[in-house]
């Protein structure tokens, strides 16, 4: 033995599947693959002894040498069984010593190995050191064993028996739940020492989880406990019940009662006692039974018949809505004709009202002011981001967790049939393969249809008929066409700088004082400095940035207030720089000087109007258009819209007849950033081109605009309020609009009519008779003096 330990030998080899030999062990495992029993066949010729190593990867059939460990144990084969009815073998195999396979060969006769001993290494370790490192692993197998039911008190005895560190670190290592990995590890460790303080450490993890198994298994045990001793108390009591003769006094009874004094339908009334009569068959404690008692519960919280008493008094709610609200004359008066309608014919059933515009123009907090004016319950539901159809509808309450729509639960937490019912931010629904919400509000919103809406999960019809809907949306534009047919929209435009300073004086100063624990006396707003706050920290439709600025003063003067800086605090402008930092926006300057191919347009956002400059560039070239800006596809076919106007009157505007053939034209939009698209920059864009290849400059206090045709006609757009207050922001005089617009500036607040000159174009000619400024008007000639073909245009 001791020469064929110290040189290098030949063995039969069989790879193990998920087991792990350790030397001086016992194995006993089945040999099923042909190779492997060939293998051990072959044992016979080497005196019984056999090469044994775990494969890497378990699922491998027969794996090649790298998917072999190359460190394994030799084996001695004690037990060789015939399994019955079948070609494997049961062996028992004790393990001699580590070796090392420098070659692993496979064949016709299996697997085999040109193998070495690889026995421990000497260590310089203490002997106190090592043991206790045999105390500590001995201490962690104890521990290991009183957690793991399977294995007996006496494995401790088998390991104490042998003092030897290694014959200890190899017997844990083999009778532990571990990974192959590990017990890999283990074994190619040649120090005790080392494999003592891994597998120290693998007891460890392996003691935590098995701490955690027992509690969870605790648990279990626990809750199966509970159930089955309230089962058994709840027979016992069914038992009393019936010697006692009081069979069926149970919650059924107190159902019934319940749903026999609801002000409802026969057909709800039979549906519900049927579902208690189901109730009543269930055994006690079943998931069916608890399934319709959550069924039944929301079922009685619904508000059957109950009404808030509606209060018709209009000079109140004027009242209340000009309290809480300044302005928007157009959404109180809507308010009020419903009120008034309400007062003369109360059968009329609840309205249905959408308020569009930007963010921050009071869209909710309008909606909260009809609630109290009216006297009905208020409830909120966010719409924004939701996506499954059952969020309205609800779900079949066979589904695990069911449970009502958004629509019924608000009717539930308003406690009436009658509320005030908003739907936040319906321009936000979204549509999934879990169907479309926009689809399942088109019967809750109609007032032909509502009145017996059946959610999933109820089953039943409720009447939402007398609940009145307001919905608040930033554009109609997402709005899907059926479910906008069936609202009033309300438009609520931006807010002019007077109606800002007008909100911040009597609401937002007064609100954010209260809010930190200030008063009049210890702190003053002049109006200059709101509107400072106005015009050069805020840029924004509706007054929520304006609220936090103010919010911010509030802060900075209770900060100096309490730290005794001072006793109260007048804000004037020259103190807003210290207070809010340097001013965040600057009039704009880009457009101080007329300039060839630099037009001002106008644009209208969620979030109120904006500029939108444009910049053409014509250099020479063949003929190829470039546009930049982040551009949607209907801007993109307005610039070629304007490109063919142009080639169709070159003649009118002096500029040469083959410009798209030896002209390159670069568009850009500045702000790349932020998309852009629609119609209503073609004139914009016509301008710009026309002023880049015939060099006459455009005016830089003009601003336009609207939608050009093939024709060159100038068609009317949208949004015109918010797109003029952008264009007074920005300083600008003068603003072209389509003729067709003429009507809206009705709409328009007066201040900024007074402040703006409106000039209402038809086709394209007129706008260049304004907009452009022609080289005789350089020179000193009156500006009106242009090319003979625009104003012969322009006449016609």
């Amino acid at each position: 033995m001791e020469n064929i330990i110290n040189d290098k030998f030949k063995l039969p080899l069989i790879p193990l599947r998920g087991l792990t030999i350790f030397p001086g062990m016992l194995l006993t495992f089945e040999v099923e693959r042909d190779a492997s029993v060939t293998a051990l066949n072959n044992a016979a010729n080497t005196e019984r002894l056999i090469f044994l190593s775990s494969q890497i990867n378990i699922a491998d059939d027969m794996p090649e040498e790298s998917g072999i460990y190359h460190i394994g144990v030799v084996c001695r084969v004690r037990q060789q069984l015939r399994i019955p009815r079948g070609s494997g073998c049961r062996v028992m195999v004790e393990g001699l010593y580590r070796a090392h396979a420098s070659e692993i060969s496979s064949g016709p006769d299996g697997y085999s190995a040109l193998i070495k001993a690889l026995p421990d290494k000497k260590e310089r370790v203490s002997q106190n050191r090592l043991e206790a490192l045999v105390r500590n692993a001995l201490s962690l197998f104890e521990e290991y064993i009183h957690f793991n039911s399977d294995m007996l008190p006496e494995h401790l005895l088998d390991v104490v028996a042998n003092p030897d560190p290694a014959h200890i670190s190899y017997f844990i290592a083999q009778n532990i739940r571990l990974s192959v990995e590990d017990k890999q590890q283990l074994l190619e460790e040649l120090c005790p020492s080392k494999r003592l303080v891994m597998l120290g450490k693998m007891l460890n993890n392996e003691l935590n989880i098995l701490t955690i198994e027992k509690e969870l298994n605790d648990a279990t045990q626990e809750e199966i406990n509970r159930n089955q001793r309230e089962y058994f108390l709840h027979e016992e009591m069914k038992v009393i019940r019936s010697e006692l003769g009081e069979d069926g006094l149970d919650d059924t009874d107190e159902y019934r009662e319940k749903i026999n004094a609801l002000p409802v339908s026969d057909e709800i009334r039979d549906k519900l006692l049927k579902e208690v009569t189901h109730l009543s068959k269930q055994p006690f404690g079943s998931s069916e039974a608890s399934v319709i008692r959550s069924y039944l519960d929301i079922c009685l919280e619904l508000p059957w018949g109950v009404r808030t008493e509606e209060t018709f008094d209009i000079e109140k709610a004027r009242k209340i809505l000009d309290n809480d609200h300044y302005g928007l004359d157009k959404v109180k008066e809507r308010i009020i004709e419903y009120l008034a309608v309400r007062q003369l014919t109360p059968e009329v059933k609840g309205g249905l009202l959408c308020l569009v515009g930007p963010p921050g123009t009071g869209k909710t907090s309008v909606a909260m002011s009809v609630a109290r004016a009216t006297n009905r319950k208020l409830v909120r539901i966010a719409l924004g981001g939701v996506h499954d159809e059952a969020e309205i509808r609800g779900h079949r309450k066979t589904y695990i967790g069911a449970m009502p729509g958004r629509i019924i639960n608000g009717v539930v937490q308003a406690g009436s049939c009658n509320p005030l019912m908003v739907l936040d931010e319906i321009d936000k629904l979204g549509s999934d393969y879990r169907g479309d919400p926009s689809a399942a509000l088109l019967e809750v919103l109609d007032g032909e249809q509502n009145s017996t809406f059946r959610d999933n999960f109820l089953e039943i019809p409720f009447d939402l008929s007398e609940i009145f809907f307001i919905t608040t949306a930033n554009t109609t534009d997402t709005i899907p066409r059926a479910l906008l047919d069936r609202m009033e929209v309300i438009e609520m435009s931006s807010y002019t700088d007077e109606e800002k300073l007008q909100i911040a004086k009597r609401h937002l100063v007064p609100k954010q004082r209260k809010k930190h624990g200030l008063n009049g006396k210890t702190l003053r707003i002049t109006d200059d400095a709101i509107r400072k706050i106005i015009v050069s920290y805020t840029r924004e439709s509706g007054v929520r940035v304006l609220e936090r600025e103010i919010a911010h003063i509030c802060r900075k003067a209770a900060a100096g207030i309490a730290s005794g800086e001072y006793a109260s605090l007048s804000v004037v402008p020259s103190k807003l720089e210290k207070l809010l930092g340097p001013e965040k926006f600057k009039q704009d300057s880009l457009l101080r000087r007329d300039e060839v191919g630099l037009v001002r347009g106008l644009a209208y956002t969620s979030v109120g109007g904006e500029t939108l400059d444009v910049e053409v560039s014509a250099v020479d070239g063949s003929g190829k258009i470039e546009m930049t800006g982040n551009l949607g596809d209907v801007m993109k076919e307005s610039v070629s819209a304007a490109v063919t106007v142009i080639r169709s009157r070159t003649k009118q505007f002096g500029i040469a007849a083959d410009f798209y053939k030896t002209m390159d034209l670069h568009i850009h939009f500045p702000e790349g950033a932020v998309p852009k698209d629609g119609p209503s920059a073609g004139i914009t864009v016509c301008i710009a081109l026309i002023s880049a290849l015939s060099g006459m400059k455009v005016r830089h206090d003009v601003a336009m605009t609207g939608e050009i045709t093939l024709r060159g006609r100038i068609l009317p757009i949208g949004g015109l309020k918010e797109k003029t207050m952008a264009a007074l922001r920005s300083g600008i005089k003068t603003v072209i609009i389509p003729k067709d617009n003429l009507s809206d500036l009705e709409e328009i607040d007066q201040t900024v009519r007074n402040s703006l000159e409106f000039v209402p174009v038809s086709v394209i000619d007129e706008a260049v008779d304004i907009a452009l400024i022609s080289k005789l008007a350089e020179s000193g000639t009156s500006q009106t003096q242009l090319p003979k073909g625009i104003l012969d245009s322009v006449k016609q």
